[in-house]
């Protein structure tokens, strides 16, 4: 049982910026990276009690950070940390709900919540997994984060050799150069990989319906599982026409806020794979929702990850806790200091290209300071 005396009143609440440039910047249809950021929470209760979260830094981490340090501080300091759901719902009807920031404060929110659950876990001695009902299980992973980009196809093959001798049996794709080029590569991989390994693609919003009329009848050729978000999470209509072009599944949900804007996607039944992101959607408490809802159609869960082990390893956790668990986004990229210098390590495969999640209590993840410290925020665009 938890103890819900004072010393789990909430004490502190910091966001933490941080950022680092990459040399080898990989290009996607967003463009070509430049640097890295990451935004880092961190909840003090008053007996000593140390929760860690992330909050996706929406481009701009210094601004979702100031958010956090201002108006989200003071609405969550004195309330008690185990008390998840109270603290989203006080969020959400002073700053969410109305004239407040809107994707900006999902984002803040859900590294908040993302350290309660951490907090949690800690009071109880509990892995995350364990406090949301669930059991260790492995959890099938494939190969993404900014990597297996628009290099020529002899390149890309190469890396995707490489990412299969490490253990996945599954690749993400990045499409939205242009369909003749982005038919290149995925014809390259078919054919060096072989039928065996499973291969996603991302367009990362920069097709058109022409494009995925384009490429649909190669996706189904070559039995590529989904076509993620080949249009921004608005343009509905789009989703709508391209849904109706081929077999190959269309997935979204990265850029989606909140289980009242999962309930339009999955209603509208144009996606069929849904990808909530623990550090964009609402936390740990929202994501759970959305799992919920879209169990309800029978759909399964592929969360969205990106920059530290945080947002990983809560990812892993809830898909071992999930009755519509699917794949779990393992960052590939050949530059991420979050992933190998801020936080410990969550995505070690098994034999059969799957991860378990941390056995520590709570998040069961461990975050160096002296790294945040040794790394400010880098103003300006991760993109060019």
């Amino acid at each position: 049982m938890i103890n819900t005396d004072s010393s789990l009143k909430i004490a502190r609440v910091e966001g933490i910026a941080t950022s680092f440039p990459v040399k080898q910047g990989v290009t996607l249809g967003i463009g070509r990276a430049v640097k890295r950021d990451a935004l880092i929470v961190k909840v003090t209760t008053e007996g000593g009690l140390v929760g860690w979260g992330e909050s996706h830094h929406g481009r701009a981490p210094g601004a979702i950070a100031q958010l956090i340090n201002t108006t989200l501080r003071q609405l969550t300091v004195g309330m008690d940390a185990a008390d998840v759901v109270g603290v989203w719902s006080r969020i959400y009807s002073r700053q969410l709900v109305s004239h407040g920031m809107g994707q900006a404060c999902a984002l803040a929110m859900s590294g908040i919540d993302q350290a309660l659950w951490d907090i949690r876990g800690k009071a109880v001695g509990w892995p995350l997994y364990k406090l949301l009902g669930g059991a260790s299980k492995p959890t099938k992973a494939y190969a993404g984060g900014i990597s297996l980009g628009f290099q020529p196809p002899p390149e890309l093959v190469a890396e995707a050799q490489a990412l299969c001798q490490r253990g996945y049996r599954a690749l993400k794709l990045r499409f939205g150069d242009s369909p003749r080029r982005d038919i290149e590569r995925l014809v390259a991989i078919r054919e060096s990989l072989g039928d065996e390994v499973v291969i996603m693609v991302d367009a990362n919003t920069g097709y058109t319906v022409a494009d995925v009329r384009a490429v649909m009848p190669v996706l189904d050729e070559l039995d590529v599982i989904w076509l993620e978000e080949p249009f921004p999470p608005h343009d509905e209509r789009s989703y709508r026409q391209a849904a109706m072009l081929g077999r190959t599944p269309l997935a979204a949900g990265e850029n989606h806020f909140t289980r009242f804007e999962f309930n339009r996607l999955i209603a509208q039944a144009s996606v069929q794979v849904i990808q909530p992101d623990l550090s964009k959607a609402g936390g740990i408490t929202e994501v759970m929702r959305i799992a919920a809802m879209a169990s309800a159609e029978k759909l399964a869960i592929h969360p969205h990850t990106l920059a530290t082990g945080l947002n990983m390893a809560a990812s892993i956790h809830l898909l071992c806790a999930i009755d519509n668990p699917g794949y779990f986004e393992a960052d590939v990229s050949k530059e991420n200091l979050f992933r190998d210098r801020l936080t410990s390590r969550t995505d070690a495969l098994d034999e059969n290209g799957c991860v378990r999640p941390p056995e520590g209590p709570g998040l069961g993840i461990d975050v160096d300071e002296d790294f945040l410290a040794a790394h400010p925020v880098i103003d300006g665009p991760a993109y060019v």
